[in-house]
């Protein structure tokens, strides 16, 4: 009984290494390790051009002549010969004001003139008598001067009403409101039959000046030398103005393009910025005064410059890089961003040609291999119909 057991406790780890050599040597062969899975990227080739360089601001416009019209003397308004937002012309007649008073006292200064210039010439004629009489004593020398004397003071009389005819000539020129400049009529805040007072500061309405017109705008102190350079030389300091755009320019509606007139005589020490000017043609009128928008100005121009898009340069711990196509692999090239804007970076350490990534980056590596995509990206929809 005891040699059964002891042949049992034998067998059994015997019957278990035989199972497990008969499983060994009949179960599948391991398949090998697969090669590494290519990542597919997309590329695009280093281009070689001019490339403008742009400082960018926001502006308002401005009109160049904006004026309150007022009445200059006290009176009836007559009549209004002009519309809210009619364009009109330097000199053009705009209202009427009641002229009958002062056109009275205009006939009145002239009569007084007549009547000097009658008493004048009497005394004049009684001049001369006088004197031919004083050469043989006709008369005294008393006498003499005293007719003298009466003709300057006729003189005098004559003068001061010509003086009066010439202030109720002025007063008569201020019953017509003519426009002071060449401009759009704006609201007006009086009708006809109101009495107007010189002291009303309200006005009748504006006259503002659409073409040409000027656009201000600050810029960082920093931009001062390059904002003097622009302006002594007129030609390179266009400036374009948008609305709708970002800081680049990018999107947006070109409203005009002008130049550069004016920098400000100081540098506002608060927030570090100086205030420019500049003028612009307006014949569409798309430039309407208090409209905020984008400036953009052209600062230089670089000649050859290498370019690439923005989704090309990757930023890394302490400088920027690229990966390089290089046969089915790619390498990391570190770069120098020498100018961002406008949809592309301007760049060096890269060569006119290269081949470089600019998609797929997230899963790159140095010496990862890659497969070129050349197919454009695929939309997926959501939601559709089952």
């Amino acid at each position: 009984m005891r040699i059964q057991k002891k042949s049992a406790l034998i067998a059994a780890p015997l019957i278990v290494i035989a199972g497990l050599g008969l499983w060994y040597a009949t179960r599948p062969a391991t398949a090998k390790l697969a090669a590494p899975t290519a990542i597919p990227v997309r590329v695009v080739a280093v281009t070689e051009k001019d490339v403008p360089r742009y400082v960018t601001g926001i502006g308002s416009v401005l009109s160049l002549h904006s004026v309150v019209v007022r009445s200059q003397i006290d009176g009836v308004l007559t009549k209004l010969l002009v519309k809210e937002g009619q364009l009109v012309k330097t000199g053009d007649l705009l209202a009427t004001i009641d002229d009958r008073s002062i056109r009275a006292s205009l006939d009145q200064a002239r009569a007084q003139l007549g009547e000097s210039q009658a008493q004048l010439q009497v005394a004049l004629v009684n001049l001369q008598r006088y004197k031919l009489l004083s050469v043989d004593d006709g008369v005294s020398k008393q006498t003499y001067d005293q007719q003298q004397a009466l003709v300057n003071q006729l003189k005098a009389t004559a003068q001061g009403n010509q003086a009066s005819i010439d202030a109720a000539q002025v007063q008569l020129s201020y019953t017509q409101i003519r426009s002071p400049v060449t401009g759009r009529v704006g609201i007006r805040t009086v009708d006809e039959g109101n009495f107007l007072r010189m002291a009303d500061a309200q006005g009748l309405f504006t006259v503002t000046q659409i073409d040409p017109i000027a656009v201000e705008f600050s810029l960082p102190q920093q931009m001062l030398p390059t904002l003097q350079g622009l302006i002594a030389d007129p030609k390179n300091a266009q400036v374009k103005a948008y609305i709708g755009a970002d800081t680049d320019g990018e999107t947006g509606n070109l409203l005009g393009e002008g130049h550069l007139t004016l920098i400000d005589n100081q540098i506002n020490a608060n927030t570090g910025t100086i205030r420019a000017k500049a003028e612009f043609n307006n014949a569409g009128q798309k430039l309407w005064p208090g409209l905020l928008v984008t400036v953009q100005i052209q600062t230089a121009l670089d000649k050859d410059a290498l370019v690439v898009p923005p989704t090309v340069v990757q930023r890394g711990l302490d400088q920027h890089f690229v990966y390089r196509i290089k046969g089915d692999k790619v390498e990391t090239v570190p770069v120098q961003m020498v100018y961002q804007g406008s949809g592309q970076d301007t760049i060096t350490g890269v060569n006119a040609g290269d081949v470089l990534v600019s998609d797929g980056q997230s899963r790159l590596k140095p010496g990862s291999t890659v497969q070129v995509l050349t197919d454009p990206p695929q939309v997926v929809q959501s939601g559709a119909a089952q």
